[in-house]
């Protein structure tokens, strides 16, 4: 797999944090199983070549959609050669970018085309390089930034303390909000709840302790993470990537991040 990132342009980056790019053109590819791991962030996915790419949470057919707030792991299987442009967003860029409430993209892959009237799908066929394919969506998300004008300051502050961290009570007391606002907040710009968003972050965060392997063993990850014990971590793990700490040390392949190759 050949894997590369590209910033976005300055006026882009409050609400994409990267583009990424995943390919392997070779003809003896032959069939590979992935999981896609919640980690509080949307993506709009372009399946440059999409012919022998499955997605398990997909209901539509269109090679450009919105990948959703997800609150389990899914499964993709890909059979043969592929090409995929996707684009990380902001955890609150839905709202700014679609004038949707983000709750609406939950557990959901949404076609563009079902969301907004646009020719960036066709003008994506017809592009020939990668970096052409990068600008015309450049371009997309930078007209919708400018015609909406949505300002999402309150979820991004709120939804960067619980990365940090802090607990909800914290958050609640910094923003000087009530436990329903922040909700209210969470589920419009976000797509979840404030309660599963702090879940996903803190797992997020053992799962980085564990990439870089700085933990001693089981014990002193489920400490650094702040779990109550070991059977606590291990159902996390097991909910969000489908296997145990274990498997997934001596399993997982990961080249794009929160999207491990599992092997059999």
């Amino acid at each position: 797999m050949k894997y590369q990132e590209i910033i976005p342009i300055k006026q882009l980056q409050p609400y994409v944090q990267y583009f990424w790019i995943i390919e392997d053109m070779s003809n003896n590819i032959g069939v590979h199983n992935y999981k896609i791991i919640p980690d509080g962030v949307p993506t709009l996915i372009y399946q440059d070549i999409p012919n022998h790419l499955t997605e398990q949470s997909s209901t539509h057919k269109s090679p450009l959609y919105v990948y959703g707030q997800f609150t389990k792991y899914t499964n993709q299987v890909i059979d043969g050669p592929y090409r995929i442009i996707g684009v990380y967003l902001k955890s609150t860029a839905l709202k700014a970018l679609f004038n949707i409430d983000a709750s609406e993209f939950k557990n959901k892959n949404i076609a563009l085309e079902d969301l907004v009237s646009s020719s960036v799908l066709e003008q994506l066929l017809n592009a020939i390089t990668v970096e052409e394919k990068v600008e015309i969506l450049s371009t997309f998300l930078l007209s919708r930034v400018t015609a909406i004008k949505y300002s999402n300051q309150k979820a991004v502050y709120a939804s960067d303390l619980l990365k940090q961290g802090k607990e909800l009570k914290e958050v609640q007391l910094e923003m000087n909000i009530s436990e329903r606002s922040l909700e209210r907040i969470f589920k419009e710009h976000i797509g979840m709840s404030p309660k599963f968003f702090s879940r996903i972050m803190r797992f997020q965060s053992s799962l980085n302790l564990y990439r870089n392997n700085a933990f001693e063993n089981l014990t002193d990850l489920t400490y650094q993470s702040n779990y109550f014990d070991q059977s606590h971590l291990i159902r996390e793990f097991k909910e969000f990537t489908g296997v145990s700490p274990k498997n997934f040390l001596h399993k997982a392949e990961e080249q794009l991040i929160n999207y491990p190759k599992i092997k059999e």
